[in-house]
């Protein structure tokens, strides 16, 4: 078979493992694997390039994707749609593989439902996607924060100052969570939680007390003021590199504490860099998965962690609700905030 391989939508660490896994599972059967530059715009501009075992081999410790990506959508046009569909032929793949979030799997759903032959690899640093338990790139996302948290409060201890770290998550607050819990933050913020800003000043005002400093976490799409005019991606989504959310809770923290305060936003330092080995596994198994779910007919899915297995998963139940942080999390989270 002739396989086809794209990486849509934000990179993380772990796209290069799953590229390798998919191409050392193909060899297995004999197939040709091809790798479609910079998302679904490669497709549509049918910018490819091969993929055998001397392009993949030394590429699990990297971070990116060698594929290159882009926010292209598709569906902004149904001309761009049979576009999609022609060139797929056109190439002569008999199956694609597409590695992506939300945006880049809901795409190859809508693809799968007119017969295109596609399944799907889950991936997003916010470990939001529905049904799978974690997606690679994650773990590295929060071990990098986790390394910034341990520098922040040195610094924040050495100074007697309140520090505030964003990390990122649009509508989930997974990132968030997981740095605070980690890090043992005083005070976390997440999307799903509105924001009690006398709550929060009496926690961290307590936890200032005790030991001299405080240190917050915060998820960039936590609603600190009402935000308008920004602008928006091919899939409809609001651009956060100019929301300041770290900076503006620095800014009322010091106005209603009296106290120095300070904020740091790793951004796109957690996208980066050589994945954990949890992400190089995951990713791993997720792309030769992938391939074998090819072969087994298993269309229109996409490899899905359950637990320490990996089922098919139908491409719908993945795009069809964002995984956001349920109750029981926040009340764990609540536990740590003392």
């Amino acid at each position: 078979m002739r396989i086809g391989i794209l990486t849509g939508g934000g990179d993380c660490s772990g796209l290069n493992a799953a590229i390798r896994g998919a191409v050392f599972r193909a060899l297995d059967y004999g197939d040709e694997c091809i790798g479609l530059v910079g998302g679904w715009q490669g497709l549509l501009s049918r910018e490819i390039e091969p993929l055998d075992l001397a392009r993949v081999d030394e590429i699990i410790d990297r971070g990116g994707t060698i594929l290159g990506t882009s926010r292209t959508n598709p569906f902004k046009d149904p001309v761009l749609v049979q576009q999609t569909i022609a060139n797929i032929a056109a190439i002569g793949l008999d199956a694609l593989i597409a590695i992506g979030g939300d945006d880049t799997l809901g795409v190859a759903a809508k693809l799968a439902a007119m017969g295109v032959k596609v399944v799907g690899v889950p991936k997003t640093m916010d470990n939001d996607l529905s049904g799978t338990d974690f997606t690679f790139g994650f773990d590295t996302a929060v071990s990098v924060a986790l390394d910034a948290s341990r520098r922040l409060k040195d610094t924040a201890l050495s100074h007697r100052r309140i520090i505030v770290l964003e990390v990122m998550g649009r509508h989930a607050g997974w990132v968030a969570l997981y740095t605070g819990i980690g890090s043992g933050a005083d005070c976390t913020l997440i999307p799903e939680v509105p924001i009690d800003w006398d709550a929060v000043v009496r926690q961290v005002m307590t936890a200032y007390k005790r030991k001299k400093y405080a240190f917050i976490v915060v998820s960039e799409g936590v609603e600190v003021t009402q935000v308008t005019g920004e602008k928006l991606d091919d899939f409809g989504h609001m651009l956060l590199q100019n929301r300041g959310v770290g900076p503006e809770v620095a800014r009322i923290l010091e106005e209603k504490t009296g106290i120095s305060t300070r904020s740091a936003t790793i951004g796109h330092i957690q996208r980066g860099g050589s994945p954990t080995l949890f992400d190089r596994i995951l990713g791993s198994r997720v792309g030769v998965k992938a391939v074998e779910m090819v072969h087994d007919g298993d269309f229109g899915k996409m490899a899905a962690l359950c637990g320490i297995k990996l089922i098919a998963v139908p491409l719908t139940e993945a795009v069809g609700k964002l995984k956001t942080v349920p109750q029981e999390w926040v009340d764990l989270l609540k536990v740590f905030s003392k």
